[in-house]
C-alpha cells in the first residue's frame, strides 16, 4: 500500500527504490527479455527483394502488381487543385480598432453625468429620460433612472463592468461568429492603431457581441452588492452600446491566400502498402506506369531499419505495462522465470507469425492476404497467460504478440484490432472455466465472438459480404480451434517446465483428495475448518477488489499446513486438552508458532503446489510480532529481543497474499468475540485490519482503501453468517419415558476402547511432519499445544470489557511493544485512493 499524508501512503521515491531493489537480481531474466525483443523485431524488418515487371503505358497487365511497401509519388496534374484549397485554408484576416473602446467610455460617462445631474442640458426628468432613449434606443422609465442613480450602481459600472467591457472589446469581438468560423486555420487580426498583426489559431474562441453580453449576464449573477433591479438596470445600460471591434477585410484575406499559393510545393499521392497498382487484364495508364516505376525505383535493401527501430520501440513501451500497477506505481516484481516465459512465447509466435507470412503468400492471391492471415492463433498465447498471470499482465503480453504478429504478418490497424480484441475475449473465457471441459466448451463462444469481430474489422478494410464472409467464417473457425489446441497442448508443459500454478493446477489442488488436505482433515480438524472459512472469506474479498479469488481460495486451504508438523501445539486442535505451552519458556513457544510458516512453505515446496502459494505461505503472517508471548516474557522478568517475537516475512508481495493476511488473522480472532453481533463483528473487522495496516505489513502490496473497505464488507458478510443463530427446539416429549429406556440398575453397554495416540495414523503422519523438530528431546512429556492466533495459551480466553474489542494474540487492539516498522494509530477512509 501507498501512503503520503496518512501512515497508508509512502513516497513516491520510496516505492521506486525499493522496487528496484527487489528486481535487480532479475537483470539476467530481464536482458533476455530484451534481447527477444530487439530479435523480432529484426526479423519483422527483414525485406526479401520483390520481383515484377514495370508495364509501360498502354500495355496490357499480363499479372497483378501490388505494392510491397507505402510509397509517396508526386502528382503533378492536382497541383493547381491543391494551389486553390491551400489558399482557401488560409487564415482570414481581421482589422481591430479600438475607437469603438473610447465610444463606449465617452457614452458611459456621459451617461451617468446626466444622471447625476451635471449636464446642464437635461434640467427636467423628461429631458433626461429622452437623451437616454435616444442614446440607448431603447425607452427609459422612472425605475431605470432610481436604480442607475444608486451609489452602488454607478461603482459597480465605473469599476467592474466597464474595465470588462474594454478588455473583451481589446481581445477582439466580431459582429457575427458566422464570419470566423470558416477560417479553419484561424484569423489573423490586424491592429490598425499599432499596424501589428496577431494569428489567433483557435476561432472557438473568438466572440461576438450576444456571446459578450451572454457573458456578462453571467458575471452579474455573482455581483453581489447589486440587487435584482439593479444588475438588470446595469445590462440595460451596456446591451445597446456594445459594438464590434473587428472587421473583416476581404482584399486583405485574397492576398494573403494568393501569395501562398505561390509557394506550394508540388502534390504528391500515397501508394498503400499492399494496394493492387495494377490488376491482371488492365490497360496501363500514364499514371499507373509512373507508380510502377515509383515501386521499382524505391525497394528497400535487405533489412528495413525504420522497420526494426519502429517495432523495437512500441515493444520497449508496451513492456513497461509488465512492471506498473494500474495506479502507475511499481507492481509486483516479475521473477526471472517469468521474464524467460514471456520472452519464449514472443519468440515462439513472432517466429511462426514470420513463418505463416511467407508460406500463405506462395498459397493464396496477394489481395486475399488479409482474409488469410485471420487464423493466426494469437488469441492462443493470451489464454495461455490468462492461466498464470494477472490481468495487466496477460493484457500486456497479448498487445506483444499482436504487435509482432502484425508487423510480422504485414498488417495493419483492423487486424491488430482483431488479434487483440480476440486475446481478450479468449482470456475472458479461460478465466471463467471451472475445468478443462469448460475450456473445450468454450471454443463456440469464442469462434462466434471472433466472427463478429472480424466483422467489425473487416468492415474497416473493406471486407464485402457473400463468399468473403463464408471464408471468413471458416478462417476464424479455425483460429478458434488452434488457440484452444495451443492451450490444452502447452499449458501442461508450461506448468511442468517452469513451475507454474495455473488455473487448471488450482481447480486440481481444491480436490478434497489431496494427501494435505486429508491431513489437515484427520490429523488437525480445527486447523481445517479454519482454513475452510478464510477460503470462503478471501474467495469473496477476491472478487470484490478484483484479485485472483481462484488463487486466493487455495492458498487459504493450505496456508496453515505448517501446524501439521506440531498439531497440538494450536488452540484449535486442542480440544479442552492440557495446553503444552504451560511449561514453555516464551520464547520456545514463540519459537514453535513462527515455526509453522517455515514448515508450511518446505510442505508446500515439497508437495509441488507452486512457487505462488508457497510465497503467500511464506507471507501470510508478513513481519507481525507475537505480541502474547512478547509480553509473557516481559511479565517473567526477561529481557526478550523483539526480532526473536516476529515472523521471518517477508511482507504480503502481492494482493492475494495480503488478502490471505487479513482474512487469516480476522477469522482467528474472531473466535473470541463472546456476542458476535453483526455490528460487533463489523468493529471488530475493521479494528483488526486497521492493526496489521498500521503496523506496515501491507505497504508492499498493491491494495488501496477503497479495496480495504470491499474486503471488510466482505469478511463481514461471511463471519456474520458463520456466527449465526438457531432457535432451540422444544422438547415435546420430556414428561413421557422412551419406550427403549433401560429400567433401573440396568448397566450401560461398554463403549469401544478408543485407539491409543500412538496408534492413529494422523498422529504418526504428524510425526513424520515434525521429524526435524525444533523442540529439544525432553525427558518430562512436554506439552505440545501452542495457541493459534485468537488465544492465549496459559489461560482461558477473557471476555472482552464493555464498550472494548476482544484481545488477539498476533494483532491485539490494545497497545504493545511496536515492531521496528509499526506505524501509529489510523483513521481507515475506505474510499480514499492512495
Amino acid at each position: 500500500m501507498t501512503t503520503r499524508n496518512s501512515p497508508l501512503r509512502i513516497t513516491e521515491l520510496s516505492r521506486l527504490t525499493r522496487s528496484l531493489f527487489r528486481q535487480h537480481h532479475h537483470g539476467v531474466g530481464l536482458l533476455v527479455l530484451i534481447a527477444t525483443l530487439f530479435a523480432l523485431s529484426f526479423l519483422a524488418g527483414l525485406q526479401p527483394p520483390v520481383q515484377f515487371r514495370v508495364f509501360m503505358a498502354g500495355e496490357v497487365a499480363d499479372s497483378d502488381v501490388v505494392a510491397h511497401r507505402s510509397l509517396t509519388v508526386e502528382d503533378t496534374e492536382a497541383a493547381r487543385a491543391r494551389r486553390h484549397q491551400v489558399a482557401m485554408l488560409q487564415p482570414t484576416v481581421f482589422d481591430l480598432s479600438v475607437t469603438e473602446i473610447a465610444a463606449l467610455r465617452e457614452q458611459i460617462f456621459s451617461m451617468l453625468k446626466k444622471i447625476n445631474g451635471q449636464d446642464p442640458a437635461v434640467a427636467t426628468p423628461a429631458a433626461l429620460r429622452a437623451s437616454l432613449a435616444e442614446t440607448l434606443g431603447t425607452q427609459v422609465n422612472s425605475d431605470l433612472l432610481a436604480q442607475w442613480s444608486l451609489p452602488a450602481v454607478q461603482e459597480y459600472i465605473l469599476s467592474t463592468a466597464l474595465p470588462w467591457f474594454e478588455s473583451q472589446l481589446r481581445l477582439g469581438v466580431v459582429g457575427s461568429v458566422r464570419l470566423a468560423l470558416p477560417s479553419k486555420n484561424g484569423i489573423i487580426i490586424r491592429d490598425m492603431d499599432n499596424k501589428t498583426e496577431t494569428l489567433r489559431p483557435e476561432v472557438g474562441d473568438i466572440r461576438d457581441v450576444p456571446a459578450v453580453l451572454a457573458a456578462f449576464t453571467q458575471k452579474l449573477r455573482t455581483a453581489s452588492a447589486l440587487t435584482p433591479e439593479g444588475r438588470r438596470a446595469v445590462l440595460i445600460m451596456f446591451s445597446p452600446l456594445i459594438m464590434p471591434t473587428l472587421t473583416l477585410n476581404r482584399e486583405a484575406t485574397q492576398a494573403l491566400g494568393d501569395a501562398v499559393a505561390q509557394t506550394v510545393e508540388p502534390v504528391y499521392y500515397h501508394i498503400q502498402k499492399g494496394e493492387v497498382v495494377v490488376y491482371q487484364g488492365e490497360r496501363v495508364t500514364r499514371e499507373k506506369q509512373l507508380k510502377l516505376q515509383s515501386l521499382y525505383q524505391k525497394q528497400d535493401g535487405l533489412i528495413h531499419a525504420r522497420t526494426v527501430a519502429g517495432t523495437f520501440v512500441l515493444s520497449l513501451v508496451l513492456t513497461l505495462g509488465l512492471f506498473m500497477a494500474p495506479s502507475g506505481k511499481p507492481g509486483t516484481p516479475l521473477r526471472r522465470k517469468d521474464f524467460l516465459f514471456i520472452s519464449l512465447l514472443l519468440f515462439i509466435f513472432g517466429v511462426a507469425a514470420k513463418g505463416a507470412y511467407l508460406f500463405v503468400g506462395k498459397i493464396v492471391q496477394p489481395q486475399d492476404m488479409a482474409l488469410a492471415i485471420h487464423f493466426f492463433p494469437v488469441a492462443g498465447a493470451a489464454g495461455l497467460c490468462a492461466l498464470i498471470f494477472a490481468a495487466r499482465r496477460y493484457c500486456v503480453v497479448g498487445l506483444l504478440v499482436s504487435l509482432f504478429a502484425c508487423v510480422m504478418l504485414k498488417a495493419e490497424l483492423p487486424l491488430f484490432l482483431f488479434f487483440f480484441l480476440s486475446s481478450m475475449l479468449n482470456t475472458w473465457l479461460v478465466l471463467r472455466a471451472q475445468s478443462r471441459q469448460d475450456v473445450v466448451i468454450s471454443i463456440i463462444p469464442l469462434a462466434i465472438g471472433q466472427i463478429v469481430i472480424a466483422l467489425g474489422s473487416g468492415w474497416l478494410e473493406g471486407f464485402r459480404g457473400g463468399n468473403t464472409f463464408l471464408w471468413l467464417t471458416g478462417i476464424v473457425g479455425l483460429n478458434a480451434f488452434i488457440s484452444l489446441t495451443i492451450l490444452f497442448a502447452l499449458s501442461p508443459i508450461v506448468e511442468m517446465a517452469f513451475r507454474y500454478t495455473t488455473r487448471f493446477r488450482l481447480m486440481e489442488l481444491m480436490n478434497l483428495e489431496q494427501p494435505l488436505l486429508q491431513d489437515l482433515m484427520v490429523a488437525i480438524p480445527g486447523t481445517y475448518h479454519h482454513s475452510l472459512v478464510v477460503s470462503n472469506m478471501v474467495e469473496a474479498g477476491a472478487k470484490a477488489v478484483g484479485a485472483n479469488s481462484l488463487l486466493c481460495k487455495v492458498a487459504a486451504l493450505y496456508h496453515d499446513i505448517g501446524k501439521l508438523a506440531y498439531p497440538d501445539y494450536y488452540i484449535e486442535n486442542q480440544f479442552h486438552g492440557p495446553n503444552r505451552h504451560d511449561k514453555l519458556a516464551p520464547a520456545m513457544s514463540a519459537l514453535i508458532l513462527l515455526s509453522h510458516a517455515k514448515k508450511g512453505t518446505e510442505l508446500a515446496a515439497q508437495n509441488h503446489l507452486g512457487d505462488e502459494i508457497v510465497d503467500i505461505i511464506r507471507q501470510h503472517h508478513g513481519t507481525g510480532l507475537i505480541k502474547f508471548f512478547y509480553a509473557k516474557a516481559k511479565e517473567l522478568g526477561e529481557n526478550p529481543r523483539i526480532e526473536d517475537y516476529c515472523y521471518p516475512g517477508p511482507r504480503p508481495q502481492t494482493r492475494e497474499a495480503a488478502i490471505v493476511m487479513l482474512a487469516d488473522a480476522v477469522e482467528a480472532s474472531s473466535r473470541t468475540l463472546t456476542d458476535p453481533t453483526p455490528a460487533r463483528i463489523r468493529n471488530h473487522i475493521d479494528t483488526i485490519m486497521k492493526g496489521i495496516f498500521s503496523e506496515g505489513q501491507l505497504d508492499e502490496s498493491e491494495l488501496t482503501f477503497k479495496d480495504l473497505h470491499k474486503l471488510s464488507e466482505s469478511f463481514g458478510r461471511i463471519l456474520t453468517g458463520l456466527f449465526h443463530q438457531r432457535i432451540a427446539y422444544p422438547d415435546l416429549n420430556k414428561d413421557k419415558k422412551p419406550p427403549h429406556e433401560k429400567p433401573e440398575g440396568a448397566k450401560p453397554a461398554a463403549k469401544p476402547e478408543a485407539p491409543k495416540a500412538e496408534q492413529r495414523p494422523d498422529v504418526k503422519r504428524a510425526a513424520g511432519y515434525a521429524a526435524s523438530s525444533l523442540m529439544p528431546p525432553a525427558a518430562e512429556a512436554a506439552p505440545e499445544t501452542p495457541p493459534t492466533e485468537g488465544a492465549a495459551p496459559d489461560r482461558p480466553i477473557p471476555a472482552p470489557a464493555p464498550g472494548k474489542p476482544p484481545i488477539d494474540l498476533i494483532y491485539p487492539v490494545v497497545p504493545g511493544p511496536p515492531c521496528p516498522t509499526e506505524r501509529g494509530p489510523l483513521t481507515m477512509r475506505p474510499t480514499e485512493k492512495p
